[in-house]
């Protein structure tokens, strides 16, 4: 048996440190999905965002709300309150909150504190989706709202669907940054065994990295084949382009056809997908998953035969990662990992999260203000 030497694990250990792990701080100043459109309305709507607790409700004008859920009096949530109008009232003494989370009344007393009230978040409605920034709601930047205009062209049709994924956002991004494992993990549902071997081409810029792998020529698996009219073609082409957009946001675009047709003769359907990645905390996520496709539009069957398809396979993914994670739980003094050429992508996506969570969370300290006690304005009871 080999045993790794101390050289291996040293090194190991070194890269490791350049990297984003699930005990990375999260990176507040990005937009990340909250939900999607349909789960909000004239309710109060609870979730933890980036360890956050995040409370969504629509005005009566529809316009989406999400707010600190935490009453500042005595903490408890304000999604166990009631609307009322635009209004939050909070379920234990009815402190009331406007839609801009300020205080505006105090039941038990006539003048109500002013300057006192809970945080807004800002948020951006496209599409199927509602975005969050999660950190200073004066500096979101909608021109940086990585939104897909696929989502609502006329020519494309979108199913969707959400999982409470038990793993980290990081572990997914280099899940689906590197699709090697489609030919293991997913064998029995979108995968072929020549997807591991078949050859790939990386391209790395900042914020934005992608691994293209062809796989030419393949036999199509069901999902592909029988909805494409490919199934059982041997000459047929997969084209995968795996991309991170954004912390929040992977698509993989894939293009199929038969590749022994001309250029001019041949037929494409073009798939994409999604893959919307919002940590609820450190060791769980929100994924929400939009996927779609420009061809067979009126064929609900196709389209409901894909979308079980894929979300067959996603769910190997959710329990994979999930089972990752125990994993993670009893690392211990000898625990190291490798990379691959094939990695280069995902390692790049790490060392940019962990590049640009660490520069925030630095950035944060810097602008904090010390607490000072002037103990000569203290009453000495106090003091001590």
């Amino acid at each position: 048996m080999t045993l790794p030497s101390q050289k291996l694990m040293a090194a190991s250990r070194k890269a490791a440190a350049r990297m984003a792990n699930r005990d990375t701080p999260f990176i507040f100043d990005e937009w990340y999905v909250a939900a999607f459109k349909e789960e909000v309305g004239r309710a109060l709507t609870p979730r933890k965002l980036l360890g956050k607790r995040v409370v969504m409700y629509r005005t009566e004008a529809g316009e989406v709300v999400a707010v600190e859920d935490r009453c500042p009096h005595r903490s408890l949530p304000l999604s166990l309150g009631r609307l009322d109008g635009d209004d939050i009232i909070c379920g234990y003494h009815g402190f009331r909150y406007d839609s801009n989370g300020d205080l505006i009344e105090v039941p038990s007393q006539k003048n109500c504190p002013r300057g006192i009230g809970v945080k807004r978040y800002a948020t951006a409605e496209r599409g199927p989706l509602i975005w969050i920034w999660m950190g200073d709601p004066a500096t979101a930047d909608h021109a940086r709202l990585p939104h897909q205009e696929w989502f609502e062209r006329d020519d494309w049709r979108c199913t969707s669907g959400y999982f409470k994924h038990p793993g980290n956002y990081v572990s997914m991004h280099e899940n689906l940054m590197d699709l090697t494992h489609l030919s293991y993990l997913h064998a029995a549902t979108i995968g072929t065994p020549d997807y591991a071997y078949a050859p790939f081409e990386t391209q790395l810029e900042e914020g934005h990295y992608t691994l293209l792998r062809k796989v030419v020529p393949t036999t199509l698996s069901p999902v592909w084949g029988k909805t494409t009219g490919l199934d059982g073609c041997n000459t047929a082409a997969r084209i995968v382009t795996s991309e991170f957009l954004s912390p929040g946001l992977h698509r993989v675009s894939v293009t199929l056809y038969d590749s022994a047709l001309s250029e001019s003769a041949r037929k494409e359907f073009k798939i994409a997908t999604a893959h919307i990645l919002t940590p609820e905390d450190h060791s769980s996520m929100h994924y929400f998953i939009v996927h779609g496709r420009d061809f067979a539009l009126d064929d609900e069957k196709i389209g409901e035969f894909m979308h079980e398809s894929l979300f067959a396979a996603f769910n190997e993914d959710v329990d994979a990662l999930g089972a990752l994670e125990k994993v993670l739980d009893d690392v211990d003094e000898n625990h190291y990992e490798i990379s691959v050429t094939s990695d280069a992508p995902a390692v790049a996506t790490r060392t940019y999260l962990k590049r640009r969570a660490m520069a925030e969370a630095e950035a944060r300290q810097a602008l904090a203000e010390p607490v000072v006690i002037n103990f000569q304005d203290t009453p000495a009871h106090a003091a001590g």
